[in-house]
């Protein structure tokens, strides 16, 4: 089968995250159609996490082809980029405020971000309750997408944006995501300012880290007065079924922690103990570091699929670079084939780069030294 010109081929990203839906919106931008399918029943089917940074020098190039930067700017929040340094008594030893200009990687939550790309769509571009399974058919085209509720659909090329643990993966590479050894637990605070004025004191408006060399916390403001932490230490990846608790254990999870973070701070613990509902327990996985993969002319991975890496800071912003390098070859290319080999040529050595330079990075979360990762902290 020959390749098909990108605007007569069927393309189909699978998954509608940041990623996906910043592909598909440069593709439509350019005329080019394109479906996304996504497992979630709908947009609002689950929380879409956190809050992320988006970086002037990845993110927000992404944003600018897609033609949406503006529409960040007027939902960003630049004071978002205050972070503060603590000790495991909550006193600041360093503290970093953002100028009133300065706009290099200003947060966002995820969920605004991901509304702000489906919104920017034609309606009907993505397909909801569509759980892929497998891909079939040769490399050279067509494929078959195989979906949960026995469907198929044919396509001339699969984007996998599809995250960690892709369904797209397989049919380019038998790698697989490998715990590092470090897991987070995700705690909740709503109206801060009101119900918990305390722990929205100590954190500010952007973020706070603390570490002992043992364990770790990571606090993130969200928009609408909510504030995420992140205790974060080096454990099995079962240690919560292994200490003879559930997840949804929480009296029993509180207990264990405070007795983990005995030493530190009546202040800093009440991030463990004054949350609002359930803990969230978030095991860090990568993936091999080089991960590559031989090239196929019908299938190819972008963001945490192609290279799931520790949250450290670059995990949406690498997604988006993706997406547009990848919706701009297609735009520019005279087949699919050609589309992804210019983009695989430069986002493989671009991923490899990264991801040697972060290889064991999970490790640096528990350091007294301040990690940068206020784009990456776990999401669902």
């Amino acid at each position: 089968m020959t390749s098909p010109n990108p605007a007569h081929a069927r393309i189909s990203i699978i998954g509608a995250g940041p990623g996906g839906l910043t592909c598909a919106r440069i593709l439509q931008q350019h005329g080019i159609a394109v479906t996304v399918y996504d497992r979630d029943a709908g947009p609002d089917a689950r929380n879409q996490g956190g809050t992320l940074d988006l970086h002037a020098d990845n993110g927000q190039i992404a944003l600018r082809a897609a033609g949406l930067l503006d529409e960040f700017f007027e939902l960003a929040r630049p004071e978002g980029q205050e972070m503060r340094q603590m000790d495991p008594t909550g006193t600041i030893t360093s503290h970093k405020v953002p100028g009133p200009d300065e706009l290099f990687k200003p947060e966002i939550d995820r969920g605004q971000l991901r509304d702000l790309l489906l919104n920017s769509l034609q309606p009907g571009t993505v397909r909801w309750g569509r759980t892929l399974e497998h891909i079939s058919g040769p490399a050279q085209g067509a494929r078959q997408l195989h979906f949960a509720d026995g469907t198929t659909v044919e396509t001339d090329l699969v984007i996998g944006a599809d995250g960690a643990f892709s369904r797209v993966r397989p049919a380019v590479s038998l790698a697989v995501p490998e715990y590092s050894g470090v897991s987070f637990l995700e705690a909740w605070f709503s109206d801060v300012e009101n119900r918990h004025p305390k722990i929205a004191e100590l954190v500010g408006q952007g973020s706070a880290h603390a570490a002992d060399g043992e364990r770790g916390m990571f606090a993130q403001r969200n928009s609408n007065n909510h504030i995420r932490v992140y205790m974060i230490q080096r454990v099995p990846a079962d240690w919560i079924s292994a200490s003879g608790l559930t997840p949804g254990d929480t009296d029993g999870i509180r207990a264990l922690f405070l007795e983990g973070y005995a030493h530190w701070s009546p202040r800093m613990q009440q991030m463990i103990t004054d949350n609002d509902g359930p803990y969230v327990d978030r095991p860090i996985f990568a993936l091999p570091v080089p991960h590559t993969w031989e090239h196929n002319p019908t299938v190819t991975l972008l963001g945490d699929a192609a290279h799931l890496m520790p949250p450290l800071g670059v995990g949406v912003n690498l997604a988006m670079l993706d997406a547009s390098a990848l919706a701009l070859a297609l735009v520019d290319a005279a087949t699919v084939d050609d589309a992804i080999h210019t983009y695989e040529k430069a986002m493989l050595p671009r991923s490899i780069e990264v991801a040697q330079a972060l290889e064991g990075g999970a490790e640096h979360l528990l350091a007294t030294e301040v990690p940068d990762l206020s784009d990456d902290a776990p999401h669902h």
